[in-house]
């Protein structure tokens, strides 16, 4: 709660100060995730979902920037059919989560952006199915899985043209998601293992204001005469 607290008091400061606010660019986010869970047996990117939102970047120069997001991110894992039989080995999982990732970012030659930060998520929706049975026993109340989720993030964009860019992002969890019980696919024992969400993004970044900002930072940084 201090934390998010803090990053409200610090966005409040900058935004009141009217000078610097022209100086502030918005983005629309529309892309996709491929995800999983480690520590669930249930390997590799093969779950897909949504991830879209807003962005405001604030600039402190031409090449650093600080961005803030607020997105709607669709996360878990998924396994195929296995077997023929009724227990066919099948799993899917869907963790949905309002997610806050902040970053900060550096942009070559006008080109490509490069950042990295953390996001924070809260857990708003979930499913869980094992041989294509839904499993009822998994809520948002049943305390399986965390209510939040921290990440530490890395992050690529490329320019595509004037305002539109390709973004690229990884992500991974700090600290588990959830600690259970899993069957391990080798031993065929129970085993209680720590799960971390794992996330490949890939999304088109569309930046508003870009041009307005670029000329009232040229503005500020001329001395007055």
């Amino acid at each position: 709660m201090n934390r998010k607290l803090l990053l409200l008091f610090t966005i409040s400061l900058l935004l009141s100060t009217a000078g610097y606010a022209q100086r502030i660019m918005g983005a629309a986010i529309m892309g996709v995730n491929a995800t999983q869970v480690d520590g669930d047996e249930a390997f590799g990117y093969h779950k897909f979902g949504l991830n879209t939102g807003l962005a405001a970047i604030i600039p402190i120069d031409d090449k650093w920037a600080v961005t803030v997001e607020n997105i709607f991110n669709q996360k878990g894992a998924h396994q195929g059919r296995l077997y023929l039989d009724s227990l066919d080995g099948s799993y899917d999982l869907k963790l949905n989560y309002l997610d806050v990732p902040v970053l900060i970012q550096f942009t070559d030659k006008d080109i490509v952006t490069f950042g990295t930060g953390m996001s924070w998520g809260r857990l708003v929706g979930i499913s869980e199915q094992r041989n294509g049975y839904d499993m009822p026993g998994t809520t948002l109340t049943s305390g399986i899985y965390r209510s939040s989720d921290l990440n530490i993030l890395v992050d690529v964009k490329f320019r595509l043209i004037d305002r539109l860019r390709l973004n690229v992002r990884y992500a991974y969890s700090i600290r588990p998601i959830a600690t259970r019980e899993v069957i391990d696919s080798k031993t065929g024992k129970p085993n209680i293992r720590d799960q971390y969400n794992g996330m490949f993004t890939f999304r088109l970044y569309y930046v508003f204001n870009e041009s307005l900002s670029r000329k009232n930072r040229k503005q500020t940084s001329q001395p007055a005469l």
